[in-house]
């Protein structure tokens, strides 16, 4: 005679309605005001490489990357060299394949329209708040949708302003903005499920990712530490299967 544990419920999958998409703008609204500065920043520095108002701010409506934005600058000019522009943003942005997959089992079963219309406006902060609700076991996908969508609006916002304007703050480092985002995504993962175990694939993603910045090509250090931290995590997650009788 065969005996085995309950098999556990399935995890509810996600849900998107208006209410919810509502929420995710009001949370996401007071880190936002951040994402303004750099926006600014950018639309200034955008300006003092060349780019007319209208190329800064479709580029910032059409890309919404900040990073890679202004990795993009540095290679702007009279003649821009295509092929390292397309790999550099492709190495900074190479993350958003792995958040992808990481909650594809939580929209699998949402309609296609939904599914792949919910991740267009995702990025590090607003993912990581759905993940974070989803861990509490919140269903609705409104954090990611109304979270993209706040900060979407912020960076036209403050690209607009620095373009209108002309100056602003060009080095927000001075003034301790650029860690903002570092610090809040810290909290994030720290607030999340308390597992001791999470320590490994955490400290084989930072250790990877230091080390691909001192040997490695530039942004290159956002792939090698996603990919080492994410291997890491699926050996530990991998359990032998035994049987009981």
């Amino acid at each position: 005679m065969h005996s085995s544990s309950p098999t556990p419920p399935p995890t509810p999958g996600a849900r998107l309605d208006m209410a919810g998409v509502l929420t995710g703008i009001r949370r996401m609204a007071p880190l936002s005001l951040f994402v303004v500065v750099f926006g600014l920043a950018f639309g200034v520095a955008a300006l003092a490489r060349g780019l007319s108002g209208f190329e800064a701010m479709l580029m910032s409506s059409l890309v919404f990357a900040g990073v890679a934005q202004f990795a993009v600058l540095e290679l702007w000019g009279a003649e821009i060299p295509l092929l390292p522009l397309v790999a550099t943003t492709l190495a900074i942005n190479a993350r958003h394949l792995l958040m992808g997959a990481a909650i594809q089992p939580w929209l699998a079963h949402l309609p296609p329209g939904q599914r792949y219309g919910s991740v267009v406006l995702m990025s590090d902060s607003n993912w990581a708040m759905a993940v974070a609700d989803r861990q509490r076991g919140e269903t609705n996908l409104g954090m990611l949708v109304g979270g993209g969508i706040m900060l979407w609006a912020t960076w036209l916002f403050g690209t607009l302003l620095g373009v209108l304007f002309g100056s602003g703050i060009e080095a927000p480092e001075r003034f301790g903005l650029d860690v903002i985002m570092g610090c809040f995504l810290l909290a994030m993962l720290l607030g999340g499920r308390r597992d001791l175990s999470m320590l490994l694939p955490w400290s084989v993603a930072a250790l990877a990712a230091i080390a691909a910045m001192a040997w490695l090509p530039p942004h290159s250090h956002v792939i090698v530490g996603a990919l080492a931290g994410g291997l890491a995590g699926l050996l530990r997650s991998a359990k032998p299967v035994r049987e009981t009788s």
